[in-house]
């Protein structure tokens, strides 16, 4: 049940250095919500932002120098800032739970001797006392360190060690070590912190990928494109059938124009759904259905999911929709996720419809600074806005009219 409080990104293209929220270098931040609303003009680094947390998954999936060439990145060359003499560099901080301590996760990548991208450090470091510089309990450089068992213990800095230390050299300096180490169950915590990353849903719904037909095979999660919209209507139909229904109900009461949402079987086994439009006679399957409700629906499937994913990403949910549903989307998610301490939405758009939902601590907005790169601020942070918030302004309003941003 982990929680980004933090993000810190240096050299990962137009974000030379960027940080949100609070970091273990960074100690005087606000740790982020469960909603983060990043907006600003296009080129600004809202897509980058994204990016990262999609070069990150393809990390894991893969090795980083694959991850460099991944979703057109173009390679290490094209993916690092320009000008950059240091290494690209990511460092996350969060916490398994509230009440836990929070741990960071730092890594470096470079180019070796052959001018290859390869895994330059890692490390992972959390603090033993209440008090005091965390330890490190995975650390890695070039490929060579250490790691420790167990659910506690670690190294400082100076050198002084608390648990049981193991010595680690990887074979490959192209791969991640907590792949590696995280799929050995005496390393708890790099473990756990593994299963957060691989829980991360990266949203990249089409509603061309939706109308497909997939064949009968139920599946507890939508995955990126939505293509399995309806082997997941399986899945939630064969767990529990009443309270899918619930779940049908409830969703249809917010979509526009549609009566009713029915579930039906088919003689393969799949799952298929019916949406009743007004003033139709006639049912219509996904297949038929517009761009814009099929989106809303696979948005509001999300928000229902039973064991949700720990950490989502949705860019510019607004393409394709009427701009009236938009305040009322954005509301229905920043509700979810506020009743959901183990959820956490992350989420770009360039709407202020959408951001009329926000309070300004949910939203950052990134602008381009005088040397090219980009910079990010909360909305919070601007002069009045807050007070004017209290006073009833929406704040999407507030960006429209040139408030901040």
């Amino acid at each position: 049940m982990g929680k980004v409080e933090g993000i810190e990104i240096r050299n990962f293209g137009p974000l030379k250095d960027i940080v949100m929220g609070r970091t273990l270098s960074h100690q005087e931040g606000i740790p982020l919500g469960n909603l983060i609303a990043i907006i600003g003009p296009s080129g600004n680094g809202k897509s980058t932002i994204a990016d990262v947390f999609g070069f990150i998954a393809d990390c894991l999936d893969k090795d980083v120098e694959t991850a460099c060439d991944e979703n057109n990145r173009g390679g290490y060359e094209k993916l690092i800032s320009q000008g950059a003499v240091e290494p690209l560099s990511i460092e996350i901080y969060y916490r398994e739970k509230s009440n836990a301590k929070p741990i960071t996760y730092e890594l470096k990548i470079d180019l070796d001797k052959d001018e290859r991208p390869y895994v330059m450090e890692e490390r992972l470091r959390q603090r033993v006392e209440k008090r005091g510089w965390p330890r490190s309990f995975l650390y890695l450089q070039n490929g060579k360190g250490y790691a420790f068992e167990g659910t506690d213990g670690g190294q400082d800095d100076e050198g002084n060690i608390d648990g049981h230390k193991v010595d680690v050299e990887l074979t490959d300096t192209r791969h991640l070590g907590i792949v590696t180490l995280g799929a050995m169950k005496q390393y708890t915590r790099i473990e756990h912190f593994l299963s957060f990353l691989r829980s991360w849903y990266l949203c990249y719904f089409t509603p061309d990928s939706a109308r497909m037909i997939q064949t009968a095979m139920p599946q507890p999660y939508l995955n990126r494109d939505g293509s399995n919209i309806n082997n997941v209507a399986q899945y939630m139909y064969r767990e529990d059938s009443k309270g899918f229904q619930k779940v049908l109900n409830d969703i249809q009461s917010k979509l526009p124009d549609i009566e009713k949402i029915e579930p039906l079987k088919l003689a393969n086994g799949q799952m298929a759904l019916r949406f009743k439009q007004c003033g139709f006679k006639e049912p219509f399957f996904s297949q038929k259905m517009s761009d814009g409700t099929l989106k809303l629906f696979a948005y509001y499937l999300l928000l229902h999911e039973k064991n949700p994913r720990q950490l989502v990403f949705i860019e510019e949910p607004e393409n394709g929709l009427y701009h009236q549903y938009l305040t009322s989307l954005a509301g229905e998610m920043r509700q979810n996720v506020l009743k959901m301490a183990n959820k956490q939405l992350f989420i770009t758009t360039h709407s202020p419809f959408f951001v009329n939902a926000l309070a300004p601590d949910d939203v950052w907005v990134l602008s381009k600074g005088d040397d090219g790169f980009s910079t990010i601020k909360r909305a919070s942070d601007y002069n009045f806005v807050k007070d004017l918030a209290a006073e009833g302004v929406n704040l999407g309003d507030m960006w429209y009219s040139q408030y901040f941003g």
